[in-house]
């Protein structure tokens, strides 16, 4: 179709360049396991941190909705779409994250543009870290507050953005608390003493701690004892959690005028029953299940240690997000091809979304993982990377 002559150019240009990549076509559960073109690998690209994407009580959970309430739910939360199991996720979610109050939207993107977007006037400034994920960046965007960004987890510069813009009505500090590229930790602590010291409201994105970090999972902010010290924490219900969706969890003001004023919540249909009480159920696993947490811990620790005594640069992971950085584009592109014709999928990560010299190989352990299956991945990941010359 004539039109979009600009388009198949630069897609053009990705294929001569090696950027160009096809979806991963998975034919099987999400697993410690996948099946691709009628093959078995390990999977180490999905965010099923405790593998509860097929955990039993969550597809019970999900069954009995269906079979109770129907495929979906055919309104807006704000019209006819509020079920009392809407109600009771958001109140365990508030209850789970020490809050008072909690609201959930269609995914954790969706979450970060409709806080951002509703709670920012030009009378505001936000002070963003330079490696915050797109969601906040794009949330960032559909405001009309100035904007000031600082140089990743650099507590001189954020001091620096908060003594230049003393001046606005309020200055909202938005922070990952983990980054989903490097898999490092936001200082936190650190933050949160600037914030009050110059009276800055604090906002956290727990997409890839949540699950994770904290007691029972609870994130970063509980994992840094800072609860009622952090005004707004935002959260996924479709990495740890493994279901879809995303939170915001705050003071009730802030979810009561949300109600009103977020645009992705007030024009998107609510959740399906199943996914809700999927949702429901995953959140009571972590409450009694903690052995998972600390399963994906002991995976993490194991293969991390076993990439860094490869020679491989795994950079300032401290986390189960381990990055294997390799710097070019292409060259990380190959190593992911080679470690699936081996048996291991983990997919390359490159620019835009990482910086252009600092491509990389990006791996997620989940406590789903057996030590035999992560010993066989570490053997992939060395015969791989001494073929294309990664590793001595």
């Amino acid at each position: 179709m004539k039109g979009f002559e600009h388009l198949e150019a630069e897609l053009k240009e990705m294929k001569e360049q090696g950027t160009f990549r096809k979806l991963t076509l998975i034919e099987s559960e999400q697993g410690s396991k996948v099946q691709i073109n009628g093959k078995e690998v390990i999977q180490l690209s999905s965010n099923n941190y405790l593998g509860l994407t097929s955990h039993p009580r969550l597809t019970k959970a999900a069954l009995e909705a269906v079979e109770a309430y129907g495929a979906g739910t055919g309104s807006v939360r704000t019209i006819a779409g509020t079920f009392t199991m809407h109600d009771e996720l958001e109140r365990k979610l508030a209850v789970f994250k020490h809050t008072e109050a909690a609201l959930v939207f269609q995914s954790g993107f969706t979450t970060n543009q409709g806080v951002l977007s509703a709670i920012l006037s030009p009378e505001d400034v936000v002070i963003s870290d330079e490696l915050n994920h797109a969601s906040i960046i794009d949330g960032i965007r559909l405001t009309k507050a100035k904007r000031r960004v600082y140089k990743h987890v650099d507590m001189a510069d954020l001091e620096t953005a908060l003594q230049e813009t003393q001046s606005f009505r309020k200055r909202l500090i938005v922070t990952d608390g983990v980054f989903s590229m490097d898999g490092n930790i936001a200082p936190l602590p650190q933050i949160v003493e600037l914030a009050e010291q110059y009276d800055a409201i604090v906002m956290v994105d727990d997409a890839h701690a949540s699950g994770v970090l904290g007691q029972n999972g609870r994130g970063t902010v509980n994992h840094f004892g800072l609860d009622g010290r952090v005004h707004i924490q935002v959260g996924t219900l479709s990495k740890a959690i493994g279901v879809l969706g995303g939170y915001v969890a705050g003071p009730r003001v802030l979810i009561d005028y949300l109600i009103h004023k977020g645009r992705p919540f007030l024009f998107s249909t609510s959740h399906p029953p199943a996914v809700t009480a999927a949702c429901i159920a995953a959140i009571d696993i972590l409450l009694e299940e903690p052995e998972l947490i600390e399963k994906l811990w002991d995976n993490t620790r194991f293969f991390k240690d076993g990439l860094q005594q490869l020679g491989f640069d795994t950079g300032k992971s401290e986390t189960p997000v381990t990055p294997v950085i390799v710097g070019e584009t292409a060259l990380a592109h190959q190593f992911s091809d080679k470690l699936l014709a081996y048996g291991v999928l983990a997919l390359g990560i490159t620019f835009p979304t990482v910086a252009k010299d600092a491509a990389r190989v990006r791996t997620i352990v989940t406590a789903q993982h057996s030590r035999e299956e992560l010993q066989q991945a570490l053997d992939v990941f060395a015969k791989a990377g001494r073929e294309l010359g990664i590793i001595d």
